[in-house]
């Protein structure tokens, strides 16, 4: 896979050359840049950038990662590519775990260690994961999907694009799947993970032990509403993070 530009990985819908943060926000599998879209408008003197994942949106012609080693080290390269300011990790689901061995890799490498990080929607990575789905035939891996309901109903309806989008929505579960734990040193920075209270897959004892992995301060919120709640919940989600941005 061809490195991408730090321009290609992140878009910052506006930019704001004097924010004195900016937040680096990761989707969630099968997500692209636009799950984060008009993040910007709640966020008002915070610089915003979503991630562009390979294999979908403007990077639709680069092979996806199914790997979770390369998906991080390119996220690194093109943070520490643009750290010209203080900025913050968030991520939901996959883009949690993505978030956070992303700032342990830049530890390791000497490079900027983020403000903050949120973890959203995910169980700490000590945990066991769910049983996998990514080997499954068409038919059950799209009833898979359904049941997570990250997508809506309509998504469903074409069978076209189901058919377009799953060799990236499997390349994103194989990143999970494959993904194995190493414990290391807590990281020396604020963690804040967000918890569906109605969410079936994550409960909220699962996202509290994000607590073990850092060795300042830990907060938990748990927001009303499923394992997709950043649009309904999204106001007071951006709140919090502004909040802890910007005490």
């Amino acid at each position: 896979m061809r490195a991408a530009a730090a321009s290609d990985l992140l878009h910052v819908p506006r930019p704001l050359p004097d924010a004195p943060v900016r937040l680096i926000a990761v989707p969630y599998a099968g997500g692209g840049a636009s799950v984060f879209r008009g993040w910007d408008g709640g966020l008002p003197d915070i610089e915003m950038a979503a991630v562009r994942l390979p294999g979908r949106e403007s990077r639709f012609a680069d092979p996806p990662h199914t790997r979770m080693e390369p998906l991080v080290a390119e996220l690194a390269d093109g943070i520490a590519a643009t750290a010209d300011r203080p900025y913050a990790l968030f991520g939901h689901s996959m883009g949690a775990r993505v978030a956070f061995e992303t700032a342990r890799l830049l530890r390791t490498l000497g490079g900027p260690q983020p403000r903050y990080l949120f973890v959203s929607g995910c169980r700490a990575p000590q945990l066991p994961l769910r049983p996998p789905t990514g080997h499954l035939p068409d038919p059950a891996f799209v009833r898979e999907l359904r049941d997570l309901g990250g997508a809506p109903p309509e998504f469903f309806a074409e069978p076209e694009l189901v058919e377009l989008l799953l060799p990236m929505l499997r390349a994103d579960f194989a990143v999970l799947e494959s993904y194995t734990y190493t414990p290391a040193t807590p990281l020396d920075l604020p963690v804040r993970a967000f918890c569906g209270d109605a969410d079936p897959h994550i409960s909220p004892a699962q996202a509290d032990a994000w607590r073990a992995h850092t060795s300042s301060r830990f907060a938990l919120t748990t927001v009303a509403g499923g394992h997709f709640y950043l649009d309904e919940r999204r106001a007071a989600l951006l709140a919090t993070i502004r909040a802890d941005l910007l005490p």
